[in-house]
């Protein structure tokens, strides 16, 4: 990184991500409240491919530099922010410019790095374990003893949810694709799987619940919702947290009225923005968390920067498991 120059991916025109690129981008001055991160490591989203094709909530202002999550250093700070925080490790959160050598943004949207994490770790921590803490803690009421089911287990929020249903005394039934999935999620705390390539998936719920169901249903992508409905016991839960199969569902709304059950939306990012106390004390519990060493990210795949596309790629094609991270000081 020169002194007046650093390297970003830029999306000028909206398209998939091989349409990005990767430029050298000059390097924006301090502003008031904010400090310049250094980043090292940069997670890939799901809103970040939505994004950079128009198709996501929030539009964005073209040129922009995607990447909503990153971890790295505080190299410079503005001269009314305490400049003791200089040196820091950190997890930055944004609406945009993670994937980069560095970003300029307020104090208040950095994080300490928990204790024991890799910079890879603490850039996909937030997005994924924020989601599965607003979920099921915030949405869903979750107790102990509960039965949680999670579809699309295995991938970046479905392990999130699975770590953190076992860490909240939930009996954890992870759902997936593959017999390999499944293993991964049954390392990260699920007690009971589904491969619903090979089996129905209420057929697999009805076999592991003796026909009664499953208190809540956790759903971050968004393909069987007729038989996440069919899968709730009487008075269930359906948590929404996206569409990463590429469609957004219809619920049947006879279903839902026979079950007396509740289709319930997770925003964890929308939400902190409504109520910023309910945000602290959600990071508070799940910093506390993970300073435990009680959950924690898998990241199972890492890209050198110039690898955006690919990486980009492989999580839209769900073929990753866990987290896929830019290692952004990597050659």
């Amino acid at each position: 990184m020169s002194q007046s120059h650093y390297r970003a991916v830029v999306c000028e025109a909206l398209g998939p991500p091989d349409s990005l690129r990767l430029q050298r981008m000059r390097r924006r001055p301090l502003t008031p409240g904010t400090v310049r991160v250094a980043l090292k490591a940069a997670g890939i989203n799901f809103p970040d491919v939505l994004t950079i094709q128009g198709l996501y909530q929030h539009r964005e202002e073209l040129p922009f530099v995607p990447g909503i999550e990153a971890a790295g250093v505080v190299a410079e700070a503005a001269a009314d922010v305490d400049g003791s925080i200089v040196g820091r490790k950190v997890i930055v959160r944004m609406r945009t410019g993670g994937y980069a050598e560095e970003a300029v943004i307020p104090l208040g949207q950095t994080l300490q790095l928990p204790e024991g994490f890799s910079f890879a770790e603490g850039a996909s921590f937030l997005v994924a374990h924020m989601t599965a803490y607003h979920g099921l803690v915030t949405r869903a009421a979750i107790v102990p003893g509960q039965t949680l089911l999670v579809l699309g287990a295995a991938g970046g929020v479905g392990l999130a949810v699975v770590q953190l249903g076992k860490v909240l005394g939930a009996r954890v039934v992870a759902a997936a694709s593959t017999a390999e999935k499944l293993q991964v999620a049954a390392r990260h705390g699920a007690e009971e799987l589904i491969d619903y390539a090979a089996e129905r998936l209420e057929a697999g719920v009805k076999r592991l619940t003796a026909d009664r169901g499953v208190d809540v249903v956790f759903d971050p992508v968004g393909v069987a919702q007729a038989s996440a409905l069919r899968c709730l016991a009487h008075g269930g839960k359906l948590l929404v947290a996206g569409f990463a199969g590429g469609t957004i569902p219809a619920y049947a709304a006879n279903s839902i009225l026979l079950k007396g059950g509740s289709v319930i939306g997770v925003r964890a990012g929308e939400a902190g923005r409504q109520d910023p106390d309910l945000r602290k004390r959600e990071l508070d519990a799940l910093l506390s968390l993970a300073t435990q060493g009680l959950v924690r990210p898998f990241v199972s795949a890492r890209f050198p920067l110039q690898g955006h596309a690919e990486a980009m790629r492989m999580l839209q094609d769900r073929r990753a498991m866990g987290r896929i991270v830019l290692d952004i000081d990597a050659p």
